[in-house]
């Protein structure tokens, strides 16, 4: 059994919500934050919704880390052909971070700078890797992650989906357990809300995304926030 609560909000500062999330029964969550000139980085974020939504439910479960990949490959696809045909979406993309959700198995597909945490006993862990400039200079320890998070370069992508034929997606697959808490967040919570408190009110708010969107939202809601916990009661 699941516990899933889902939130997004433009922020305080854009004119436009260019995030896009979805819960696909069964247990398959997506969220995807666009980018691009105009309104075309909602147009990126919902084609890769759209994508996924008339892809898997054709599939036969479990969505494994390939299937996964599969959906956000098509998306790719699908907006680079949009791109072409139409100038005002030249340039347009979306990060992607997929999780699905099957028996005592969980399988993610991820590309860009959203992310996919884990709570388990109390311990909160950053499951994907972001896709940015700052992230690869953190790995390369030339700065380090608290100096990551004010860097003026923290906005920039090394991949996303739409942004060239060749993408990469990072997939990978691990055990679950009872009580496992699971995050999709978008930047504008992480840029907004440090870990330790996102952890805290994950485990405290009796609707965890409303709390997110509002901590994201006193700490000056810079960008768009979307969230998605899912808490597993028992499997």
């Amino acid at each position: 059994m699941f516990k899933v609560y889902q939130a997004t909000h433009v922020g305080k500062v854009r004119k436009n919500n260019e995030d896009a999330l979805i819960y696909i029964e069964p247990e398959t969550f997506i969220v995807a934050d666009g980018m691009g000139g105009q309104a075309a980085g909602e147009i990126a974020s919902q084609m890769l919704i759209d994508t996924a939504k008339n892809f898997l439910p054709a599939i036969p479960e479990p969505y494994n880390e390939d299937i996964l990949k599969k959906v956000i490959l098509k998306s790719n696809a699908a907006i680079l052909r949009e791109a072409a045909k139409n100038p005002g979406y030249r340039g347009m993309g979306t990060t992607a971070t997929i999780l699905h959700i099957y028996n005592r198995r969980a399988y993610y597909a991820h590309v860009g700078d959203s992310r996919l945490y884990r709570l388990r006993n109390k311990i909160f862990e950053q499951i994907t890797q972001d896709h940015s400039y700052v992230e690869n200079l953190v790995r390369q320890g030339e700065i380090t992650a608290a100096e990551a998070r004010v860097h003026p370069m923290k906005n920039i992508l090394t991949q996303a989906v739409g942004a060239v034929e060749d993408i990469t997606v990072d997939t990978a697959s691990f055990s679950v357990n009872d009580k496992d808490i699971f995050l999709l967040c978008t930047d504008g919570l992480t840029n907004m809300v440090e870990d330790k408190d996102i952890a805290k009110i994950l485990l405290t708010s009796e609707n965890p995304a409303e709390s997110l969107i509002e901590a994201a939202l006193q700490n000056g809601g810079l960008d768009n926030i979307s969230v998605i916990v899912v808490g597993v009661d028992k499997l």
